[in-house]
């Protein structure tokens, strides 16, 4: 049985210029329809819940939606699942999106988190994004969400932009910190094949930050969140002492989680699936009441320990080698070489990634793989 639950809203005014997700421009009667086909969606899912510890809504802009849809949308999850106590309940917002009336109806409804997508507090950076929202209505946007009475408020920021310097980098983390939210998570933008961003790199249009420079924005943002209290957990993600996501937690420590919604993913009993990401079929699957489900792949033992080490070692804490060894795999072992060049350590019987190895993770991670011959 499964304890936390993703929602899928694949609405926005406009698609970013650097997303890849699941998203399309809002229409009232497809927004309709789809609300219709997520609830059955998670009737025909319900059955492999426990009791939610965390359900987490995102998009897309989940809080562009109507006060209707997510009365639809929270008398379906009342009437069909169970809560822990204390569950966690977010949901995604756009600063352009919000108003006080909506925010007090999310919190009536039980939302008790909010994830601000801000990426940055200087508008030119912004505007290079393809963001609808000003600096101006970020700060807000979470001056409304305090008022309204949430005490857990995380921020997205992102370095590595078009036209970014390590002054406005700094000045955007300054800013982040002075409105004290609970968590905030720097991303370093990637640029996804097929999104118009990725497009104007190739025709040279615009250019990114140098590696050099990027990897001194992460330097700096690990450096100044610590200082204003900010624990690094994860590899981009930072929270104030009893505000970690447990949500994310999940997932890096390789739990299963049902999903709903057009493009999502689920993990439960061991299968991967994803939903198909076209909304029309998604409605028209679920008007039958049939699952729809593109793509299902059982998860090998081989696969599993890979998932396990490229989650775990996101986490800062690492990942403990006690949970290895009825595996047979002697991972301090394969580590030994990383351990001596100091990308990894030990810390007790935690394997972790050095400050030094964080900003090469995922190099650090595909060694450990040669080297376990995974």
């Amino acid at each position: 049985m499964a304890d936390y639950l993703y929602i899928h809203i694949p609405f926005c005014v406009r698609k970013c210029l650097y997303c890849d997700f699941t998203s399309v421009p809002y229409n009232e009667e497809q927004a309709n329809d789809y609300a219709e086909a997520l609830c059955k969606e998670l009737v025909l899912k319900k059955h492999e819940a426990g009791n939610l510890k965390t359900v987490y809504i995102g998009g897309g802009t989940p809080s562009l939606m109507s006060e209707q849809f997510f009365g639809i949308l929270f008398s379906c999850l009342t009437a069909n699942f169970r809560f822990a106590p204390q569950a966690e309940i977010t949901v995604e917002a756009n600063p352009g999106t919000l108003s006080k009336a909506k925010l007090g109806i999310l919190v009536s409804m039980g939302i008790n988190r909010i994830s601000f997508g801000i990426q940055s507090f200087q508008d030119n950076e912004l505007k290079a994004l393809g963001r609808i929202h000003t600096s101006r209505e970020a700060v807000t946007a979470l001056e409304m969400a305090k008022k309204a009475g949430l005490m857990n408020i995380s921020l997205d920021l992102m370095y590595g932009i078009p036209g970014q310097t390590i002054a406005t980098w700094r000045d955007t983390l300054k800013n982040a910190v002075k409105l004290a939210p609970s968590h905030i998570s720097a991303y370093e933008l990637t640029p996804e094949k097929g999104t118009p961003l990725f497009c104007m790199l190739e025709e040279k249009r615009i250019e990114l930050p140098d590696e050099e420079l990027v990897l001194q924005m992460y330097d700096d943002a690990i450096d100044y969140l610590a200082a204003n209290d900010y624990g690094h957990y994860e590899i981009s993600n930072f929270a104030r002492p009893g505000f970690t996501c447990l949500h994310n937690m999940n997932y890096w420590n390789r739990g299963e989680y049902i999903a709903a919604g057009a493009g999502a993913h689920s993990f439960v009993a061991g299968v991967r699936t994803r939903n198909t990401g076209s909304i029309p079929v998604y409605i028209e699957r679920l008007g039958a009441w049939t699952l729809p489900v593109e793509e299902s792949l059982t998860i090998s033992t081989t696969e599993a320990l890979r998932e396990q080490l490229f989650l775990g070692l996101r986490k800062t804490d690492g990942i403990p080698l006690a949970g290895f060894k009825p595996t047979g795999v002697n991972i301090a072992e394969a580590a030994a070489e990383p351990i001596e060049e100091g990308y990894l350590e030990l810390n007790g019987d935690c394997l972790r990634l050095t400050r030094k190895g964080l900003v090469l993770s995922n190099t650090v991670i595909v060694t450990l793989f040669e080297k376990l011959g995974l």
